[in-house]
């Protein structure tokens, strides 16, 4: 070896990335286990390049000590301080001891470890390298395609996207440029390998970053995305100035900037919506572009239920159920769906549900007070809000009442439509329809002549 070796390593560190006092290192290591490979030597050895004229010295090293018990490893003061009067004990003499014959076989194998050294030091850089860049983008070309199996070259090395990463009906030829999101990146005896993905949702962020100075900025933060890759996808943003529209700086000036995103991924469609912190417009929200009526939560079950106008409700499912499922897995609510013809059949739960709380309340306070069982009649009384309704009809329920079956008073009041001709029932049914059809469940109880009344045909 000489200086044009040297001047070899030096091209190496500049084109492979790899510093040159390692490859060094390497190679002293190859050289030392190929001596004791060949010539067997129990000394304590060490091989010795030069940096700059890239001489090889094979040098023995041994102790200085008083008594000498192992020649192979240790010398005697006074034998040191025939080569150098300086030595003490303690010490360590070098003494070269290169072979004349240190040929063919030890630069062959020295050779050998030589290149797995260097190849193991390519993969150390790799693998800091793309560790680094774990959960960004970065842009591929496509060397060929396997199957369904896509090969992409990342500059310094090649990894694999899998059918699994890919979007849906896409195509890859050899030479186009794709970005891809770095999923994961593990270390293996073969090598760094790399995880790309093109249907992650981190993917969209991204993209959005690159397009969007002010996401980068800070300015404006992205809450969250999902996505149906290649098909839809839905993102939340927010803005920490109040002055800065999130969703006009997402869609940018004609819709240039998320016109970029959609081409990147091959047309997918993206709804940017704007993030609220109140769970109703939240929801209502995420199902844009459909109009939202109402929103109502039920927090126990993480379930909401959304009324929607009727021409409106296609539209808020979407295709296949696709963008209520997108808007559920972006706010974390299951979402149920309703046209406004079915709002008041929800919304005649919803008192219900209220009725129900507050006749709770008063059922346990009147236990409290007098004992078990003695809120029941108050309970009656509570029911028995038709008797109220229809004073103004008093003349109508006494005809009903002649003609019933002496049942009490509420249970007459609620048959008086039962013998009452054509006008009298609608006239019944308009002034205590909305009464009646909430206290469903006690007016059945009332017996057989309450299912005559002026409400509505039982369902």
């Amino acid at each position: 070896m000489n200086a044009e070796f040297i001047e070899a390593l030096e091209d190496l560190e500049r084109e492979k990335g790899i510093d040159k006092d390692t490859l060094l290192e390497a190679i002293e290591a190859a050289l030392l286990a190929a001596f004791r490979r060949h010539f067997g030597t129990a000394q304590n050895v060490a091989v010795r390049i030069d940096r700059e004229t890239g001489e090889i010295r094979v040098v023995a090293r041994r102790d200085v000590v008083e008594e000498v018990e192992d020649p192979a490893t240790q010398i005697s003061l006074a034998e040191a301080r025939e080569l150098d009067p300086a030595y003490r004990v303690g010490d360590v003499v070098e003494q070269e001891v290169t072979p004349r014959d240190f040929g063919r076989i030890a630069a062959q194998t020295a050779k050998q470890v030589v290149m797995q050294r260097i190849r193991e030091a390519e993969r150390d850089l790799i693998y800091e390298e793309f560790i680094a860049r774990e959960g960004d983008i970065v842009t591929g070309v496509v060397q060929r395609v396997q199957g369904r199996n896509v090969f992409v070259d990342l500059g310094r090395t090649e990894t694999v996207l899998f059918p699994s990463e890919q979007i849906p009906g896409e195509r890859y030829r050899q030479g186009d440029r794709i970005k891809v999101y770095i999923v994961e990146v593990r270390k293996t005896p073969k090598g760094p390998q790399i995880l790309i993905s093109r249907s992650h949702p981190n993917l969209l962020k991204r993209l959005f970053e690159l397009e969007v100075p002010e996401i980068h900025d800070g300015i404006v933060e992205i809450k969250g995305a999902v996505r149906e890759p290649g098909v839809r996808a839905k993102i939340a943003v927010d803005s920490r100035d109040e002055r800065v529209d999130p969703v006009g700086a997402c869609v940018g000036p004609r819709g240039i900037r998320v016109q970029a995103v959609v081409a990147e991924l091959r047309g997918e469609r993206i709804d940017v919506i704007r993030w609220a912190e109140e769970p109703e417009e939240f929801v209502a929200n995420a199902l844009s572009p459909a109009k939202v009526t109402k929103v109502i939560l039920e927090p126990e079950t993480r379930v909401a239920r959304v009324i929607v106008p009727d021409h409106q409700l296609s539209l808020a499912i979407g295709k296949e159920g696709q963008n209520a499922r997108l808007a559920a897995r972006l706010t974390g609510w299951k979402i149920d769906i309703h046209a406004e013809s079915q709002a008041g059949h929800l919304l005649g739960k919803e008192d219900e549900w209220d009725i129900d709380a507050v006749l709770a309340g008063v059922g346990r306070r009147d236990e409290e007070e007098t004992g078990e069982g003695a809120g029941a009649d108050d309970l009656d009384d509570l029911f028995d809000l038709s008797a109220f309704a229809r004073e103004d009809e008093a003349g109508d329920v006494a005809a009903g009442r002649e003609a019933g079956d002496q049942e009490p008073a509420r249970a007459g009041d609620a048959g008086a439509g039962e013998d009452a001709g054509p006008g009298e029932e609608a006239a019944t049914g308009a002034g205590a329809g909305v009464e009646d059809e909430d206290e469903g469940a006690v007016t059945e109880d009332a017996g057989p002549a309450a299912a005559g009344d002026g409400e509505p045909e039982p369902r």
